[in-house]
């Protein structure tokens, strides 16, 4: 057993698992063919990895020890609310308990002394008479208490006058708050560190995987342990073993094939297609037990709620189920700070067998090393191994014309209102079909264009083709495209104009579609793979902007289509600048239940077209806003936090007016002493409705470094905006 089908989707594909990109002139490199030339979206498998599954790469960061990895796993990781890092996690209240100033408290206290000290001279001097006598003289007999035994009477006089004495203190004690002195001044003071404790139960030790030996798998549990114990287990493995497991207890696995795999391999078992167990450097802080990744520190600050003050922020699949907008200036920390280390969570739990990840940014935007992903397709590149499937691995032209549409004029809304994407879909699937019914596969680059502008040489030939097979249909669809030719209001001048943008000589190798490369397509979404997109912003920066697009649509439209959903898909965009179109705002609140994900980065709102900045934000769940966004767009995120209501507390100062002569010889001399004139103050409390964060305070209040951060998780719990220190 190599995956135990956890890794691999269900049913039969034209699209199999990525291995790793290998060196320039290795099998399936640019200019070799490697495939039949009469399928299209077929890929061809790279070379096998070159080390066997579960081993170490000399550069790799060194196994943990076995102490280290327990206590890893050990940790406790208690619920919390949404967007809270649990690892170690402990619980706050909801409310912000009242704390009294220690100037306050300590003169509290004296004062409080002094009054007992004060009482007690006052019985002991007898100056209260001799009432407090009475309950001794009620509870006792005389004899006890009038004795000529001087020993008895003083067991008994100052037995009574030390309970005296202790329900004055326990009074005082009370009236003083000494009890809040000794918390907060003295006993932490005394506190010793806590002694480790005892390792758990077996059958509570996660460590023992007692959900293994609960089923029978006795021998795989006690292998798991030994390696556990040894250190040759990583918190990957644990998660990729672990998720494992659930595909058996889900029935799509047997039991007997996990355990041999698991005797036989033991840490190492069913690893990922690429062999690897790790990535060769982590640059955050990760928590494969909740597939969590720390990005920073929520501020105490009184604008954050109480329990998430001082707690770390730590974002998972079920945050980014709804997907994750941030929009601040260049330099603001977007791609260091948010997208890779989100990014490396991802690619962590592809490791692990529960995601699969698509990074999107443009060559050098350090989006992490080559070896931390699966494939790596360097759009404009002629070294690059892998070539990007324009159609996005479809053998339906409808389909294929809908998502290139999207592409090439979805973000033309004015001043092209005939360019909409549904009349660009039409006339596009009027050519793709026809074509794909003669040659079995969709045209390049090149031919696209020339069968847009009406060349009569490839549309003769096309109409040729279609006539000697005898495709009456497809006729028709040809007839339909030739006749709006030229016509005023026409889409396909507008979609040739944009596919122009590719027909360019960097990228004359790339999108072939006569299967002599290496495709790539986002149909391997059934598969945990880990693909970074580089695209080339220098010099081409329209082309990239439509291929941005292109991996948008192709990415919500796979997402959805895709047979098993156990898998965790997220699309990491760093520059969404020109993506949003009304299509995908459209989808993207159907990627929820499609268990899908983007990730979007954007310098300013007005990188999105004015009509769609508001349902933009509506549809996406979790919203950040960095340090040194403009007003304009502080007032977007505004309105879309609203509004809450607060206490307001009004203080007026009103002057004292002495009117006799001793009065005015006292205020007098209080203002030579203070310097201030006496003054009464009032005090007015009411309930306002006001802004979380207002359009001034996001603009000119957020430090540099830090973020406002709202969250929304799958299930509908939400978080409010939190102020976050990114470096924390």
């Amino acid at each position: 057993m190599d995956s135990e089908g956890t890794h691999d989707a269900r049913g039969t594909h034209a699209t199999p698992v990525p291995r790793p990109a290998g060196p320039p002139g290795s099998a399936g490199q640019r200019g070799v063919p490697s495939g039949s030339a009469g399928q299209q979206g077929a890929h061809v498998t790279p070379p096998r990895p070159v080390r066997a599954p579960g081993t170490v790469d000399a550069g790799a960061p060194p196994l943990p020890d076995g102490s280290a990895f327990l206590t890893w796993l050990r940790t406790p990781r208690p619920g919390a609310q949404p967007g809270v890092w649990r690892f170690g996690h402990r619980p706050r209240p909801e409310q912000e308990p009242e704390i009294t100033p220690a100037r306050q408290l300590f003169t509290g206290a004296l004062i409080a002394f002094l009054v007992g000290w004060l009482l007690w001279s006052l019985l002991w001097n007898g100056y209260l008479g001799g009432w407090w006598v009475l309950p001794l003289e009620l509870f006792l007999p005389d004899a006890w208490i009038y004795t000529d035994d001087q020993v008895g009477n003083a067991v008994v006089w100052y037995g009574y006058y030390t309970l005296i004495v202790l329900v004055i203190m326990i009074g005082v004690g009370r009236i003083g708050r000494w009890d809040e002195i000794w918390r907060r001044y003295i006993a932490p003071r005394f506190r010793r560190p806590a002694p480790p404790q005892a390792p758990p139960a077996p059958g509570e030790d996660p460590a023992q995987w007692p959900q293994l030996r609960e089923a029978g798998a006795q021998d795989a549990a006690e292998r798991l342990a030994a390696d556990a114990r040894a250190g040759l287990m990583r918190d990957v493995d644990h998660a990729r073993i672990t998720r494992a497991w659930r595909s058996v207890r889900a029935g799509r696995n047997s039991l007997s094939a996990f355990s041999e795999s698991v005797v036989r391999e033991g840490a190492a078992a069913c690893a990922h297609p690429s062999g690897d167990r790790d990535l060769p450097a982590r640059a955050a802080r990760h928590d494969l037990a909740t597939a969590q990744v720390r990005l920073g520190t929520t501020v105490d600050d009184p604008r954050n709620p109480y329990a998430y003050r001082g707690t770390g922020l730590g974002i998972g699949p079920e945050l980014l189920g709804t997907s994750l907008l941030a929009v601040g200036p260049a330099g603001s920390g977007k791609t260091s700070g948010v997208v890779w280390p989100v990014a490396e969570s991802l690619c962590l739990g592809a490791l692990a067998g529960r995601a699969a990840v698509v990074v999107v940014g443009a060559a050098g935007a350090g989006l992490g090393p080559a070896d931390d992903y699966d494939v790596v397709v360097r759009i404009g590149h002629p070294d690059s191994v892998y070539d990007l499937d324009l159609y996005g691995g479809t053998n339906d032209p409808d389909e294929a014309a809908a998502v290139l549409a999207e592409a090439l004029v979805g973000d033309l809304v004015d001043p092209h209102p005939g360019a909409d994407s549904r009349r660009s879909t039409t006339v596009l699937a009027q050519l793709l079909g026809p074509y794909h019914a003669v040659h079995r596969r969709f045209p390049s680059v090149p031919e696209l264009r020339a069968l847009l502008d009406g060349t009569p040489g490839p549309l003769g030939a096309l109409r040729k083709a279609l006539q000697e097979s005898g495709q009456e249909a497809m006729l028709r669809e040809l007839d339909a495209r030739e006749r709006q030719l030229g016509h005023p209001g026409d889409p396909g001048a507008v979609i040739a104009d944009r596919i122009a943008l590719l027909d360019r000589p960097a990228f004359a190798s790339f999108f072939d579609t006569s299967g002599q490369s290496t495709p790539f397509s986002l149909r391997a979404l059934d598969h945990p793979v880990r693909v970074r997109i580089d695209l080339p912003e220098r010099g081409h920066a329209d082309a990239s902007r439509i291929l941005a697009r292109l991996m948008l649509a192709q990415f919500m439209a796979s997402a959805a289509a895709r047979e098993d959903r156990s898998l965790f898909a997220c699309l990491v965009l760093d520059d969404a600048t020109g993506t949003v179109t009304p299509e995908s705002v459209r989808r993207l609140q159907r990627l929820r239940s499609a268990n899908a994900g983007v990730v979007l980065t954007l310098r300013t709102l007005d990188d999105a077209p004015r009509p769609l900045r508001t349902p933009l934000l509506g549809s996406i769940g979790c919203r950040m806003a960095l340090s040194g966004l403009t007003p304009w767009d502080g007032q977007d995120f505004a309105e879309v936090w609203g509004k809450e209501w607060i206490e307001a507390r009004d203080v007026t100062d009103r002057q004292i007016i002495a009117e006799t002569p001793l009065g005015k010889t006292v205020h007098m001399l209080r203002r030579v002493i203070t310097g201030n004139a006496p003054t009464a103050r009032a005090v007015t409390v009411r309930q306002v409705e006001r802004e979380r964060w207002s359009a001034s305070e996001l603009a000119h209040g957020v430090p540099a470094g830090h973020a406002v951060l709202s969250l929304t998780d799958v299930r509908g719990e939400h978080a409010p905006p939190l102020l976050v220190d990114l470096r924390g």
